[in-house]
């Protein structure tokens, strides 16, 4: 393969990222949107996001079944004009049950996305030699700037939401299209890949599937209790609090673009449990000391603590012997959201028996947690002939390459 068609490809497989992070931003902001145009209860609210949860879920189940049968770049397409679709329709739809089921259709279109560009990164991974992974995801960071940026600079110009998410479905649309064309080929499925159309996930998988959630869990803590914490408990104005997402979302972008050259130089493993702890020690420091300057310095060190755990387990996932990668990323996304989608549910029935400071300490305990299980997990891995020592990525790639098969 010629050097120019893997950094086309990866080039691709950056927009489909930033395009994803921008679809999730762009609904994130205008949950309050949603709630004032359809008049709703924080309960009706809270019903319409578990739809998009549930849909994400099923999703993700059936995600390596399409992908063995149609291959990631056809996935990736519809899936993500899908994903456009939705984003552009879900405020304009004409009642809230309406939006509901729109929104479970934008779980479904998402979740498909995430899994099918996760396994053409991995194919792109192949063809280079050397990881590439992290700096995929954070394009899905800058995505998520990018959109939330927008999202504010258009407010101020006075356009209108429904606007601002039908020129986001375009323009997605449009960049989906463009970059097709540049992505790898599918190659031929074999009969293990193509033949399964559900494959529960067992054996590693369930292990590297629960260290995706703990740090999931802890993303999502910081995603939604965050700015409360700075907020209420230490009662900053709001224009300060604010900056807890951004001080979080920030360095998870840093870290996912630094995150590639770390493993290469130190292994998963080592990259993981350095993180895990840095992360934990950081939330510990964040609630001990109680004051908004260490909270925003410590949700930044969290998250450059937890920004490579998503991308490192989907390219573990993608190597553990006798099943595709599209069924070792989708197994572990779809443990990884359940992570996701229980832990601030979690923190919160915490908060509420306790404190918001106690209920965090879950995310200092999962983190910690997640460095230990990297000491335990990944080795395994290597007992089954499968490295995931990045330092010798090349001659893996070189040992498990089968005729047909890009790189």
């Amino acid at each position: 393969m010629s050097r120019s068609v893997p950094r086309s490809a990866r080039q691709a497989t950056n927009v489909h990222f930033f395009l994803n992070g921008l679809a999730f931003a762009t609904w994130g902001v205008h949950v309050p949107t949603f709630k004032r145009l359809h008049s709703l209860s924080e309960v009706e609210v809270a019903l319409a996001m578990l739809a998009a949860g549930v849909g994400a879920l099923v999703a993700v189940l059936g995600a390596g079944a399409l992908i063995g049968r149609f291959g990631a770049r056809a996935v990736c397409a519809v899936s993500g004009l899908m994903t456009a679709a939705a984003i552009g329709a879900v405020l304009q739809l004409p009642s809230y049950w309406a939006g509901v089921m729109g929104l479970f259709v934008f779980g479904v279109a998402n979740s498909l996305f995430d899994v099918a560009m996760n396994a053409h990164a991995v194919e792109v991974e192949a063809a280079y030699g050397r990881p590439i992974m992290s700096s995929c995801h954070g394009f899905f960071s800058l995505g998520g700037l990018a959109g939330a940026a927008l999202a504010s600079l258009l407010a101020v110009a006075g356009v209108a939401a429904t606007t601002h998410t039908l020129w986001v479905a375009v323009g997605a649309a449009a960049l989906t299209i463009a970059v097709v064309p540049s992505m790898l080929p599918d190659r031929a499925r074999t009969t293990e890949e193509a033949g399964h159309s559900f494959m529960r996930p067992h054996g590693v998988i369930i292990l590297l599937g629960a260290m995706a959630a703990l740090g999931l869990v802890a993303e999502g803590a910081m995603y939604d209790w965050s700015v409360l914490y700075l907020r209420e408990s230490l009662a900053s104005p709001q224009a300060l609090a604010a900056l807890a997402y951004a001080s979080f979302s920030v360095a998870m972008a840093i870290g996912r673009f630094a995150g590639d050259r770390a493993r290469a130089r130190w292994g998963a493993e080592t990259l993981l449990s350095v993180g895990g702890t840095l992360a934990a020690i950081a939330m510990l420091a964040v609630l001990l000391i109680g004051h908004p300057a260490a909270a925003l310095a410590g949700f930044a060190l969290v998250g450059l603590g937890i920004s490579n755990v998503v991308p490192v387990l989907f390219s573990c996932a993608s190597r553990v012997p006798g099943i595709s990668p599209a069924h070792g990323i989708s197994g572990v996304a779809g443990l990884g959201y359940l992570g996701f989608l229980l832990g601030p549910p979690m923190i919160g029935a915490v908060a509420q028996v306790a404190t918001l400071p106690v209920a965090l300490c879950l995310v200092a305990l999962f983190a910690a947690a997640l460095a230990v299980l990297a000491r335990r997990v990944l080795p395994i891995m290597g007992a089954l002939g499968t490295s995931t020592d990045d330092r010798a990525t090349r001659p893996v790639r070189a040992a498990r390459q089968e005729p047909g098969r890009h790189g």
